[in-house]
């Protein structure tokens, strides 16, 4: 079965950078598009960025552009997030998922606190 485990989430200082990662297994991981979503205390579920099979097509969500970075390495299974100039309202459980929103599989999630 498909199984998503997050890493890297931390507490950091807002400016500062945090890289996640994602180890896949139990699926063929090259197959599929990948996604980064986030669950902010008392908020919803939210989309931030996928990224398509091959690695060469990226899409963001306009609160993080320009800030973040999706890639993955289909040789190993795994996708990452790096995340730059972080503010508090990055707050939040950040879950890798499989395809290209947030109704795919997704991972345990991984914790990054924004603060000072």
């Amino acid at each position: 079965q498909v199984q998503l485990v997050e890493s890297g989430g931390g507490l950091v200082q807002p400016g500062g950078s945090l890289r996640l990662s994602c180890a896949a297994s139990g699926f063929t991981f090259s197959l599929y598009p990948m996604t980064w979503v986030r669950q902010a205390p008392g908020k919803e579920l939210e989309w931030v960025s996928s990224i398509n099979r091959a690695g060469g097509s990226r899409t963001y969500a306009d609160s993080v552009k320009g800030r973040f970075h999706i890639t993955r390495d289909n040789a190993k299974n795994m996708l990452y997030l790096q995340m730059n100039i972080l503010k508090p309202d990055d707050t939040a459980v950040y879950h890798c998922a499989q395809g290209w929103d947030t109704s795919g599989p997704q991972g345990p999630g991984t914790q990054v606190t924004v603060s000072s």
